[in-house]
């Protein structure tokens, strides 16, 4: 374990409870190194904590504990996982939900690592290569408190990895079919970083498919694999139409639909870029009464650049064009970069640009699921407004 010493402001906010370690918390990394675990001591060489060193785009590591009695061995990591299960038991008992997060990061104890389960495949994401040097005694610790899973997969996270994606242990699929409320879908647990499924997002499919879909007309932006349309399709929208730029899009939306028993006929899929179909939409006066913006935090084409600091308020103004009277917009982000307050004026300068009236029906925030440490607020990352247009 190396010594390390940080900044007054660093370990009053460690002591506060804030657990990431930014690069400039150190006035003397004492040559610690990638993985490393850490005695982090003020500049009076006062204890402050526990931590190891993991180098990710925001971070260059998370504390563990601030007991210094605390011994980082296997029990540390069981300790975790049972307290981390505990707190999802009713994710286990709940028959019609089958997909969830298991482990969420800073949010349960261990910053730089996810698992999610997929219907007993767990696929564990890590986020440097910090803390995947301790990959064989966080699985040890793993398979002790969840002897009961499939199988394993892991996502390589952190820049340069040897694979993006793998298969671990246990029995080896391409793919699952979980429930989530009821709705059938496919998740692909070993291509590349993402599965097909943002869990995350899994409590607004929910009022969109019990609140918000029935007889509407839909059009899904940057619509991945069609989760929110087929939540929408279950609740009895009329028509739904799904775009995204990625070519195989169409062939894993019409899997979803056709999962649940949906015909495609009323679900037209568009393999193009958002902006060019809003366009087009707005050119041939089409109008719809439930728009979907979850766009990801920064993409390129090759047309087009989009970043949601920049971006997004221009994107909600086309949208708006194409918005019914009393028809319902989704906006959401998952930038971490992007607070709380700063979403929500770009949205409203959106609003205000347009001379439209508009009123906050609904927010939505991280699921249960996702935990999040109260000292560290950056955690809520994901940011949905509701609003229904009224002029």
């Amino acid at each position: 374990m190396k010594v390390v010493k940080v900044k007054s402001l660093a370990a009053n906010r460690i002591k506060k409870g804030y657990p990431a370690l930014e690069s400039y918390d150190f006035k003397d990394r004492n040559e610690a190194e990638e993985g490393d675990l850490l005695k982090i001591v003020d500049t009076a060489k006062r204890f402050v904590a526990l931590g190891y060193l993991g180098d990710e785009k925001k971070t260059a590591g998370w504390v563990l504990s601030l007991d210094e009695k605390t011994i980082i061995d296997d029990q540390f990591f069981e300790d975790l996982f049972e307290k981390a299960k505990t707190k999802r038991s009713a994710f286990y008992a709940d028959d019609l939900t089958t997909a969830f997060r298991f482990f969420n990061g800073e949010g349960d104890g261990l910053g730089g690592l996810t698992i999610d389960n997929y219907d007993g495949y767990y696929v564990f994401s890590w986020y440097s290569e910090g803390i995947y040097k301790f990959k064989k005694t966080i699985l040890k610790a793993f398979k002790a408190v969840v002897p009961e899973h499939t199988g394993i997969f892991e996502k390589l996270r952190y820049p340069n990895p040897p694979v993006k994606s793998r298969f671990v242990e246990g029995k080896e699929v391409e793919s699952v079919v979980i429930k989530e409320n009821g709705i059938r879908y496919k998740a692909y647990l070993n291509d590349g970083w993402m599965t097909g499924l943002f869990l995350d997002q899994r409590n607004v499919r929910r009022r969109i498919m019990e609140d918000w879909g029935m007889g509407r007309k839909v059009l899904n932006a940057f619509s991945y694999t069609g989760a929110f349309s087929v939540a929408a399709a279950m609740g009895g929208a009329l028509k739904t139409v799904n775009v995204d730029v990625a070519n195989r899009s169409k062939e894993r939306t019409e899997e979803q639909f056709e999962l649940n028993g949906l015909s495609t006929e009323n679900h037209e899929i568009r393999v193009m870029d958002v902006f060019d179909y809003l366009d087009y939409a707005k050119k041939h006066k089409l109008l719809f009464d439930l728009i979907v913006l979850d766009p990801p935090t920064f993409a390129r084409t090759k047309k087009r650049t989009f970043s949601v600091d920049t971006d997004y308020t221009e994107l909600v103004k086309d949208a708006l064009d194409v918005l019914a009277t009393n028809g319902i917009l989704i906006t959401a982000t998952n930038s971490w970069g992007t607070s709380r307050d700063d979403f929500f004026e770009m949205v409203n300068d959106a609003l205000e640009e347009k001379d439209v009236d508009a009123y906050l029906m609904d927010e939505q925030d991280l699921p249960e699921d996702f935990a999040v440490s109260s000292g560290y607020p950056e955690g809520h990352y994901l940011k949905v407004f509701v609003l229904e247009r009224t002029k």
